[in-house]
């Protein structure tokens, strides 16, 4: 699994009480759009799936308790495994963490990996 740290910069907006909704803006959106298929004609729009994907992953709440105002659960999930195991998340968190870089005026790739004594294996 890898490393869902660019959540942060996702917008938050409170809608009723106490709960927190994660949104993909359009800015992110409209970077990741070209990795999908959006000539299909779907009921659902592929922005809700990923919204969806981000409120599960930002509440931790179980699949088949995913709110009313989302896309099926069924659908989400589907989606999510599909994308899972062909690569699709992974290339999207690439572009947003690129994405994010730039906006920070770093190098899109990082130039420096740091590994400490406690997180490598030792023989």
């Amino acid at each position: 699994m890898f490393n869902w740290v660019f959540i942060r910069n996702f917008k938050v907006i409170k809608h009723l009480k106490y709960v927190n909704r994660v949104y993909l803006t359009d800015t992110q959106w409209n970077a990741i759009v070209h990795l999908f298929d959006e000539k299909c004609n779907r009921k659902h729009r592929l922005h809700d799936v990923w919204n969806a994907i981000f409120y599960l992953l930002k509440t931790g709440c179980q699949w088949r308790m995913l709110p009313k105002e989302y896309p099926k659960w069924e659908l989400v999930y589907y989606y999510y495994r599909k994308w899972r195991d062909d690569g699709t998340i992974a290339e999207v968190h690439e572009v947003l963490r690129a994405e994010v870089r730039r906006r920070l005026g770093k190098q899109a790739c990082p130039s420096l990996a740091i590994i400490d004594s406690q997180s490598s294996k030792t023989s």
